[in-house]
């Protein structure tokens, strides 16, 4: 009797067991197997609480927000120089509006590169410029724009009198580092952020201002000089080094001016422009400063070598303060959002994939490609910098910066820039001259069926696997 009651007591504590063995087999299947809403949810909850909560507003509220907004509408104070100073906006307006000249129309601002940003305009604007109802000669309307804020990286600071009328204008980054994506008629649409304007002509820009001798006393010539020089450059082009060390021309005659880069794909980048200056923020430093002609601070030593850089050496370049401080705030939020902007997809049907996954290969083994242009940054992690003997070009161009080299460009993206050429000064017109030049350079060897993979590979990046869908170019 003893071990009967024994063994019931064991067979209720055996179902006492498997029953708690149960119940917690479901609360785990139910924690491991809850659905991606909750997941998700549970997920957003982590995110906004404590320190994570700080960082989600700090990152997206106090940086990307704000640097969105330097990036396409700060000027950072330089209406002083391009307004009051060389008088542009007294150009752009015309005589009959106040200032001097035909003015600038809408016609003529787009014939040089500027765009409108489809996204400012009210809706009877837009249903103006699908009817052909608004008269794109008459200066009027681009004042009109500019009051809307609507030109891409263009300011217009209108006077209180009742004509409306330009006190002065001022520059953004946007203005080479965006363009449009057209959706409403060519060179009107939706900003494209980080995307270098090749169809700007920001010599002609300047050039068209009044007043140059501020220029042409920091150069040391004459107005028509400037002019020259300007408008030697032509669409898609700027000439920082001018400013710095007097070169406009280079020894075979052509313009010393260099292409637009693009903005975006920076991340992991370490050295910028076309022969490594320095960091992304340390640029935007520079150009913010010393091209744009805003009031900050700039710090670089280097500027004071007067053998090569005899302009700023006597200007005092390196060494810029001012007391009311328009850049140096804003620097951080910029980079942030900067480095926020993807390299965008190439449009559906423009490469072929399967010649461009043996242009792959090719790139990643026998061409050597792979050796500078290291996947998925495709520029080298660390100092990536090159004489111009290593890439089998001349020095000009290199021995204007301060450490005689040009730096390995990365090459995502590559699809929205052809327009101007290759490389720093557009000496190659087209992707396959660059694989010549490369195949020659370096005794490569290739066939004209490799060389075509390559171009195709190019033209495909970024690679599927080297970014996310939401990247994906429609148009």
């Amino acid at each position: 009797m003893r071990k009967q009651v024994q063994s019931n007591e064991e067979g209720i504590s055996m179902k006492r067991t498997l029953a708690f063995l149960f119940v917690v087999g479901c609360l785990v299947g139910c924690f491991l197997f809850e659905t991606p809403h909750d997941t998700a949810a549970q997920s957003q909850k982590t995110q906004v609480s404590g320190f994570d909560g700080v960082m989600s507003k700090h990152a997206q509220q106090m940086m990307m927000e704000n640097g969105r907004h330097i990036f396409r509408f700060d000027t950072f104070g330089d209406e002083a120089f391009w307004g009051d100073s060389l008088r542009l906006h007294q150009a752009i307006e015309g005589a009959k509006l106040g200032g001097v000249g035909p003015g600038l129309s809408p016609n003529a601002a787009l014939a040089l590169g500027l765009k409108v940003d489809v996204d400012a305009l009210p809706q009877n604007v837009i249903q103006g410029l699908k009817n052909g109802t608004i008269n794109l000669n008459d200066p009027a309307v681009t004042l009109a724009l500019l009051r809307l804020n609507a030109v891409v990286g263009v300011t217009g600071f209108f006077n209180s009198n009742s004509q409306g009328t330009l006190r002065s204008i001022g520059i953004q980054c946007a203005l080479c580092h965006s363009t449009v994506d057209n959706s409403l008629a060519p060179a009107i649409g939706q900003r494209l952020d980080g995307w270098a304007n090749r169809d700007l002509n920001v010599g002609a820009i300047i050039a068209f201002a009044p007043n140059l001798q501020p220029l042409a006393d920091l150069l040391g010539v004459d107005q028509a000089t400037v002019r020259k020089v300007l408008l030697s450059w032509g669409p898609g082009k700027f000439d920082a080094e001018l400013i710095l060390d007097g070169k406009a021309f280079r020894p075979d005659g052509k313009s010393a001016a260099t292409l637009i880069p693009p903005a975006f794909g920076l991340t992991g980048v370490n050295l910028h422009t076309w022969t490594g200056w320095g960091s992304i923020p340390y640029w935007n430093a520079f150009v913010a400063n010393l091209e744009m002609h805003g009031q900050g601070t700039f710090f670089d030593p280097r500027l004071d070598n007067a053998d090569q850089f005899p302009i700023a050496s006597r200007n005092r370049f390196g060494h810029i303060h001012h007391k009311h401080d328009l850049i140096t705030p804003k620097l951080a939020a910029l980079h942030f959002y900067q480095l926020s902007l993807p390299a965008p997809a190439p449009p559906k049907g423009s490469f072929d994939p399967e010649v461009a996954a043996r242009g792959r290969e090719l790139f990643n083994g026998r061409a050597r490609c792979s050796t500078c242009h290291v996947p998925p940054l495709y520029t080298e992690p660390g100092w990536n910098m090159h004489t111009g003997d290593e890439i089998c070009i001349g020095n000009f161009q290199a021995d204007r910066a301060p450490d005689h080299r040009y730096r390995t460009s990365p090459l995502n993206g590559l699809w929205t820039h052809q327009k101007g050429g290759f490389y720093h000064d557009g000496r190659f017109a087209a992707l396959l001259d660059v694989v010549n030049h490369y195949d020659s350079c370096f005794s490569l060897g290739l066939s004209s069926e490799e060389k075509q993979d390559l171009v195709e590979f190019l033209k495909s990046l970024p690679a599927p696997t080297e970014r996310s869908k939401s990247t994906d170019h429609k148009n």
